[in-house]
């Protein structure tokens, strides 16, 4: 399949190599212009944003929630046949603090609104370092599952489709409306669970507690006095913390 990728940070250039390596075609931007791809590791062709969003079917945005609305003029270009993939989660010591999310809307509903296109929500409830290097062929015992939230049902089995491809199982997230459930701060949140797992853990998910726990990881993330911690410590924390 023909992709595009809107940013270049950590998650961006982990797809784009997965995805080359499985055999798709992919081009990568980043919205800041051309120039700012230089000394990026990442896979697949450099463009500048205006070119990204050509002949493609898949348009994957991985971008801080802040930076989305920047680039509403290009998606305003993207053909209505396009499925678009929005990776964002939102913080706010990162993202500037958002009134509409921090009194209610699901993060996704905001990042659509923002886009004025349908997304879907997906790669967003791994850590880089599980979605780099812990991919495993369809049957594996154990294999980790990633959830995908979308209203559209045949484009998230499309994604779904793909999601595989690299490694992963997945598991249906429900509506756009519904992805809340693996937002940060839910047990669906980068704590790497196989589908049955994960399709326990969407259920349990409390939207109310969900900043607060969110928060709490941050605070802990950034004590020095745990650090370096490793991807086990991390999700063994995020296990504890998120399911409290």
């Amino acid at each position: 399949m023909k992709f595009g990728i809107i940013g270049a940070g950590t998650i961006g250039s982990i797809l784009s190599k997965k995805l080359v390596n499985t055999g798709h075609d992919v081009k990568i931007a980043d919205a800041r212009g051309i120039e700012h791809l230089e000394r990026k590791e990442f896979a697949g062709t450099p463009v500048p944003v205006e070119d990204v969003i050509t002949n493609i079917e898949i348009l994957i945005i991985s971008l801080p929630s802040k930076a989305l609305p920047s680039i509403r003029n290009i998606i305003d270009q993207v053909g209505e046949e396009v499925i678009i993939v929005d990776t964002s989660n939102y913080y706010p010591f990162r993202d500037d603090k958002n009134e509409e999310i921090e009194n209610g809307m699901v993060e996704s509903v905001w990042v659509s609104n923002q886009l004025g296109r349908p997304t879907i929500k997906a790669f967003n409830n791994l850590l880089a370092y599980t979605l780099e290097n812990e991919g495993t062929p369809e049957g594996t015992i154990g294999r980790i599952a990633i959830a995908i939230a979308g209203n559209d049902v045949s484009q998230k089995q499309i994604i779904m489709d793909v999601v595989n491809q690299l490694g992963f199982d997945t598991v249906d997230g429900g509506s756009l409306s519904d992805s809340w459930r693996q937002q940060p701060g839910t047990p669906a949140f980068c704590t790497e669970l196989t589908k049955e797992e994960l399709t326990k853990a969407l259920k349990k998910a409390n939207k109310e507690k969900a900043p607060f726990l969110r928060d709490k990881v941050i605070e802990m993330l950034s004590n020095p006095n745990l650090n370096p911690l490793s991807n086990k410590d991390i999700v063994n924390m995020n296990r504890d913390i998120y399911n409290s």
